[in-house]
């Protein structure tokens, strides 16, 4: 065995057992009855019945107080509660009929199933007060469908934000969990080619994962939100250092901190890890050879989580600069005396016409959420860096007919990933630009554009998937006062000193090389100029 491989069996095992401890020492304590019942069709997703039999098993040696049924889909049971799909899950069906879930819970999913059994164990949401408050506004029934996969590290986070409120609002709130690779009919139905979607009363409320209480307030207006301004002050945090950013940069930057004696928070709105979380492989990072990108996210939000508390789920409103800063999320505030820009970079758009109406609808940004539900179909893949030809050899894998468009006449890929998307066939078209994506309700074709002769051709196909880049997330930043380069990313010193005192940045909002590495080196040189600058300001030196 390879010495890369070798360490992460380690590692894996090593995780796999603190998982399994740490499980078991919640599910052993359960105090309330959990009655599951599986309907599953020996004449359909096989694979998917075994394989949500098999996690039960599992996950009924550590909890005594499940007791599990399964049940033939023809059973009267079955008619009883309309099921039609297999496999099903009920939790506690006598209460909660209303929840249903079609598909295996496995991957990412099983996760949100844990998640269930803590909630229906111990009869607690742990619902925030706000999001208490935003739920107690509904009078009229609501009926949600979550499309997800086990695939996609973004789905669990929603599908829990639906269960607690079908759990909250049982006479008002029914729940339907769909996994899309189980049950692409359904996913073809809504065209739903993208997770996490949900829908109300057929009607598209969210797309990709939320803030609990921002969930609740798209269920509430019944259309999706973007922003949630709590009503009343939360809990106010103090702390030395706050960082903005749950991705490498910052991760890495909160464990620097924290053990240079710096009382340190970090604080991500969207997924921890950032774009690493939804990398298929990830095969440069030193010490390990080669390692799935939720993987080494979940190693890095652990190691974090020894030293800093992480508050995911906030987004930033407001920063008050002065001798303290005093940040307001959407759920509390804090105040610090240093404050660091983490904030990453997000998906870089084609801007062309269609892909706005079509995303999610067959425009993807991610092949690791979505890629499987174009097995068997067409698609294409925008971009010629590392991320787009990663991205294309993982949907190749997955068994969709993938061909790569690029704007230029040479993919910009490193070598060895080039070699391997040569050797395994996928198509390349060199010099060539989306024009428009065109389709109904989905993509059905692309109108495509050759940047030497002008000629423009027609294809059809299911599905286009991007990956040109990134841009820097530099809105709050700018809105807070700090500079900004003609380039759009932030400006600052060799130290990552920003023009206003006591605020920094590091990682991929400052540009340079986009790598998971080259982020964490700035994360922990960010946080030692920090520590060094607070014991000593340079700005009273300055004369700042």
């Amino acid at each position: 065995m390879a010495k890369g491989n070798k360490v992460k069996k380690e590692i894996d095992d090593k995780k796999s057992y603190e998982m399994q401890a740490e499980l078991r020492s919640i599910f052993e304590k359960i105090p309330n009855e959990i009655n599951i019942l599986l309907f599953t069709s020996p004449l359909k997703n096989e694979i998917f019945n075994e394989s949500t039999r098999n996690v039960l098993r599992i996950i009924r040696q550590f909890a005594p107080k499940i007791t599990l049924r399964e049940f033939d889909i023809t059973h009267k049971e079955a008619k009883r509660l309309n099921v039609e799909y297999s496999p099903a899950l009920f939790i506690n069906p006598g209460r909660y009929g209303n929840i249903r879930w079609y598909g295996a819970p496995i991957g990412e999913e099983t996760r949100t199933l844990v998640e269930a059994i803590i909630m229906f164990g111990y009869g607690h949401t742990h619902l925030s007060p706000d999001s208490i408050k935003i739920l107690d506004k509904i009078s009229s029934p609501r009926d949600i469908k979550i499309f997800v996969s086990p695939t996609c590290p973004y789905c669990p986070q929603q599908a829990v934000n639906a269960l607690k409120a079908a759990i909250e609002k049982p006479d008002l709130i029914t729940l339907e969990i769909i996994d899309i690779q189980a049950n692409p009919d359904l996913a073809e139905k809504y065209s739903a080619q993208s997770v996490p979607q949900v829908y109300s009363d057929d009607r598209l409320i969210a797309m990709g994962a939320q803030s609990e209480e921002l969930f609740m307030l798209s269920l509430e207006k019944m259309e999706q939100q973007t922003i949630f301004i709590p009503e009343s002050d939360a809990e106010e945090v103090e702390s030395d250092l706050v960082i903005v950013g749950g991705g490498p940069a910052g991760l890495t930057a909160g464990i620097y901190g924290a053990r240079s004696g710096l009382k340190t928070v970090i604080i991500e709105k969207n997924l921890l890890g950032g774009q690493v979380a939804n990398t298929p492989i990830v095969e440069n990072y030193p010490g390990i050879n080669q390692i799935g990108g939720k993987a080494l996210v979940d190693l890095l939000v652990s190691h974090a989580l020894e030293y800093v508390k992480i508050f995911p789920g906030e987004e930033i409103i407001d920063i008050q600069k002065g001798g303290i800063f005093n940040v307001q999320s959407s759920r509390r505030r804090f105040s610090c005396r240093a404050l660091l820009f983490a904030t990453g970079a997000e998906y870089r758009r084609l801007d062309v016409q269609g892909e706005s109406r079509l995303t999610g609808h067959g425009v993807s940004y991610c092949s690791t959420c979505d890629g499987p539900l174009f097995k068997g179909k067409k698609v294409l893949m925008v971009g010629g860096g590392d991320s787009a030809v990663t991205e294309a050899l993982h949907l190749h894998n997955l068994g969709v007919d993938v061909t790569v468009v690029h704007r230029r006449d040479k993919l910009r890929a490193q070598d060895q990933l080039v070699k391997a998307l040569l050797s395994n066939d996928v198509p390349v078209l060199y010099n060539i630009e989306i024009n428009e994506i065109r389709g109904n309700d989905r993509v059905e074709e692309v109108e495509l554009v050759n940047r030497i002769t002008g000629d423009r051709t027609t294809i059809a196909v299911d599905g286009l998937f991007i990956a040109i880049g990134y841009s820097p997330v530099v809105e709050l930043a700018r809105k807070t006062g700090v500079d900004i380069t003609p380039d759009g990313y932030i400006k600052h010193d060799g130290r990552h000193r920003t023009n206003i005192p006591g605020i920094y940045s590091a990682g991929d909002v400052e540009g340079g090389y986009k790598q998971i590495v080259t982020a964490a080196g700035h994360g922990s040189a960010a946080a030692l100029t920090i520590f060094e600058d607070l014991v000593n300001p340079y700005w009273k030196k300055e004369g700042k």
